[in-house]
């Protein structure tokens, strides 16, 4: 009996991985290549090909699962052999990150495309038998990392970002993923979509406080253009740049990026997200 991990070499399957571990669980990385796993206990997976999901998930007690960045066919190619294998497997639980994209606000401009690859995954997972739940964060703080955001933040005391100054976001990091998965992995009362993210929403003055409160100086927000992040961003990410400006520029005219409070993680599971102080603690930002 073990836990199956996808992305356990990465941002969000990494620290679930090692809470797991430190835990005494039985856990194995997911993995096409175990190269970068450092030696992590592993069983190989491709990702293209069913029998072997099949062969990884059967009699395992849980499986963590999120679509990689990659171009949407391979994704929808990805979310269709995962679902043909789950119901192959019957694994016990299923528990699964929609990595900030946003499946449950019907109606909004940032509400994921039915025909995506992560709505697809969504509803198949909601029409198996599988007991399953559904992690659904909106922004990752560790965005906040990359280095043209850090970087500003540390040299002229502005924390830029493509958003609005008044948008309230469900902010939530990589360590709160990973310690309501490992809890939904191990319980499985709570099924369904679990909105991860701080109620109620940060404001752009809120997440430069926390900042503020970590470097003992004022940190300024200030929003920044999406046009003007991608331009920053496409060195780094490449023609996926487009994608992500995109996103932030459907957050426009919002006033709000935050989960449902009756589907949250502080209702179902008791669960809160670090605050920003205590995430750039954590981290030793």
């Amino acid at each position: 009996m073990s836990f199956i991990i996808h992305g356990a070499n990465g941002a969000q399957g990494g620290p679930l991985f090692d809470l797991l571990l430190s835990e005494g669980e039985s856990v194995f990385a997911a993995a096409r290549n175990p190269t970068n796993l450092k030696g992590k206990p592993f069983i190989a997976v491709n990702n293209s090909a069913v029998n072997s999901l099949v062969s990884a998930y059967k009699d395992s007690d849980g499986v963590f699962f999120h679509l990689p960045q990659a171009p949407e066919p391979l994704r929808l190619e990805y979310a269709r052999n995962f679902l043909e294998a789950i119901n192959v497997a019957k694994p016990r639980r299923v528990v699964i990150s929609t990595s900030g994209t946003v499946i449950d606000q019907p109606g909004s401009a940032i509400q994921v495309p039915a025909e995506s690859a992560m709505e697809i995954l969504v509803r198949g997972i909601d029409s198996t038998n599988i007991s399953h739940a559904i992690v659904a964060p909106r922004l990752y703080l560790e965005n906040l990392l990359l280095p043209m955001v850090v970087g500003r933040v540390k040299q002229a005391g502005i924390l830029s970002y493509p958003i609005r100054s008044d948008l309230l976001v469900s902010w939530s990091s990589h360590l709160d993923v990973a310690q309501v998965a490992q809890r939904l992995l191990t319980d499985h009362t709570v099924t369904g979509i679990v909105g991860l993210g701080h109620l109620p929403g940060l404001n752009g003055a809120g997440l430069a406080d926390g900042f503020s409160e970590r470097f003992n100086r004022t940190i300024r927000f200030e929003a920044q253009s999406p046009e003007d992040f991608r331009t920053l961003l496409e060195p780094v990410l490449g023609p996926a740049a487009f994608n992500v400006a995109a996103f932030y520029q459907a957050l426009l005219p919002l006033d709000k990026n935050v989960i449902a409070e009756e589907t949250s993680a502080q209702k179902l599971l008791g669960m809160a997200p670090r605050s920003v102080t205590e995430w750039l603690n954590e981290i030793s930002i």
